[in-house]
């Protein structure tokens, strides 16, 4: 009995570790995602566009660059020579019209710590 008890510590973590996926939790971020942004959003690598364009490894990507989704000409126009970065998407997500007047993006995040955990996911998925 006091083998298999000391057993079962080893059992757990070595289940945990052969599956590191079940080990972690969603991040804030990426529950703020799923919850507010996957209607319209894809976030997997090659996942087909939704209303919105995918958001993998948006960041250090061009602003309108998302190969095989139609944007806007006001939102090309508006973009244009912009590069999604930690600062820009803030602001986007901050307020999209002031980014790219004409958006049809409905979400706006006015909670800086949200923001900001929403950023931290998509900076994870790369």
């Amino acid at each position: 009995m006091k083998t298999s008890l000391l057993l079962l510590p080893l059992v757990a973590v070595s289940m945990l570790a052969a599956n590191p996926a079940q080990a972690q939790a969603p991040s804030v971020g990426q529950r703020l995602a799923q919850s507010a942004c996957a209607q319209c959003h894809s976030f997997d690598k090659g996942a087909p566009h939704g209303v919105g364009p995918n958001l993998y490894g948006l960041l250090g990507k061009p602003a309108a660059g998302g190969a095989g989704f139609t944007y806007s000409k006001q939102y090309v126009d508006a973009m244009k020579g912009k590069t999604w970065d930690r600062s820009l998407l803030d602001k986007w997500l901050t307020d999209t019209q002031s980014v790219a007047p004409g958006s049809t993006m409905a979400y706006f995040q006015d909670d800086p710590k949200k923001r900001a955990a929403l950023i931290e996911y998509m900076q994870s998925l790369k």
